[in-house]
This record gives structure tokens, C-alpha cells and sequence, in this order.
């Protein structure tokens, strides 16, 4: 397997130098800080992302006001008691992005945090005390409990919300086929996460960075 240390020196000459690549870095928050997100705060990333997904980003971002307030600021346990005819005005309102089937979406996504924070105490502390070097046991619990949180809509809500984890981009995929990691070009068998697993934990090891970081590096290096 390639050094991290050879991707890594690629990345910042392609990009401009240390300074430049540094600040490409995404944000890593401490478990404290990710303990302290209230579950409405999750659901909100939850829906922001599953409604990006095959989707003009921009067009979210646009729209994003309009969620907040058609959904009241997404408190989970405000969402699971709307009714199917309150989901249905909803899913019709012009301030957000008409799709019924992804708003039926943030009903089971607010079930899953609050069946999580009955278990853990909140969906912040659970996702905060999940050690790094299992990132791809989190991805499955997402997307098995939660609604359209597979692949990588899954692993961007924890990105986004500053959870330490890699997200399995065509960009990093493809930096992972170059160092010779027998994976699809859209990996999503047990054994193909657990060798980027194992590949992304022996890089941590290498460098000391966040799993984060060595994730972005890897798809800044092409």
C-alpha cells in the first residue's frame, strides 16, 4: 500500500502549497461539541442532505429558509406527530422542494433520532461517542434505522455536522483504485467499505490527521 505521506505531498503541490491545502481542511468538532448538538439540529442536516441528494445543491441552499419554517425548526418530536394530511400540505408548500416521498423521509428520520436519544440520551451524544476507526458500522446503522441515509447522503450528514469521518466520493475512490484497492467505482459491499476502512485507519496511523482530512487530501491529490 502507498504511503499517505506520498498522496499527501501530491495534494499540496497540486493545490498550491501547505497554506493552501490547509485551508481546504473540513471542520472536525470534539465529541463534547458534537454531544451538545440538539436533535433538532440533526434532523435539519438529515433533511438538507437527502434532499441535495440527485439534486441541484444550490437550488436547496435557495430554498433552505423555507424548510426551516415550514418544518418549524425541525424538532423531532413536533415531526413525528404530524398527520398524513398535514404531510400532504406540506409536501405541496412552494417554499421548499415539493417531493411527498423525501418528506415522508424527515417523519421516520425524526423517529429514528428519537428512538436513538431514548437509547443514548441524545442523537448527538451516540454519534459523538462512535469510535473513527468503525466509521462504516455508523454508516450501516444510518442507513439501515434512518430514511435515505445510505451511501454517501449518509456520510455527509456526519461530515457536515463535524463527525471525523470519510466520505466515499468518485474523488476518493478513485485515489484509493491508484494505490491499488480492489473497489468498485461505487463501493458499497461489506468487504469494500472494510478495505477502505482498514485503509483509511492505517492512514490515520501514518499521519496522526483526522479521518476527515486525510479524506479530502486523497480526493485533492488527483
Amino acid at each position: 500500500m502507498k504511503r499517505f505521506q506520498h498522496i499527501f505531498q501530491r495534494a499540496r503541490d497540486l493545490q498550491g502549497g501547505q497554506a493552501s491545502l490547509d485551508g481546504m481542511m473540513p471542520m472536525v468538532r470534539s465529541p463534547r461539541a458534537l454531544g451538545q448538538t440538539k436533535d433538532d439540529r440533526w434532523l435539519a442536516q438529515m433533511t438538507r442532505c437527502v434532499f441535495q441528494a440527485g439534486f441541484v445543491w444550490r437550488v436547496v441552499n435557495y430554498k433552505w429558509e423555507g424548510f426551516e419554517d415550514v418544518f418549524f425548526g425541525f424538532p423531532p418530536e413536533k415531526i413525528v406527530m404530524l398527520s398524513p394530511d398535514q404531510i400532504d400540505r406540506f409536501a405541496q408548500n412552494p417554499r421548499i422542494i415539493r417531493n411527498r416521498q423525501k418528506v415522508l423521509g424527515i417523519q421516520a428520520n425524526a423517529q429514528f433520532i428519537l428512538d436513538v436519544t431514548e437509547e443514548h440520551g441524545s442523537f448527538g451524544k451516540f454519534i459523538s461517542r462512535w469510535p473513527v476507526h468503525d466509521m462504516i458500522g455508523l454508516f450501516a446503522i444510518m442507513k439501515k434505522r434512518g430514511s435515505r441515509l445510505g451511501g454517501m447522503t449518509g456520510q455527509r450528514v456526519l461530515r457536515n455536522m463535524g463527525k471525523d469521518t470519510f466520505i466515499t466520493t468518485p474523488d476518493v475512490v478513485r485515489c484509493l483504485q491508484r494505490i491499488g484497492l480492489d473497489i468498485g467505482e461505487n463501493p458499497t459491499s461489506k468487504r469494500e467499505l472494510g478495505l477502505i476502512q482498514h485503509t483509511f485507519n492505517e492512514w490515520h496511523e501514518e499521519s496522526g490527521l483526522p479521518y476527515s482530512h486525510i479524506s479530502r487530501i486523497c480526493a485533492l491529490s488527483l
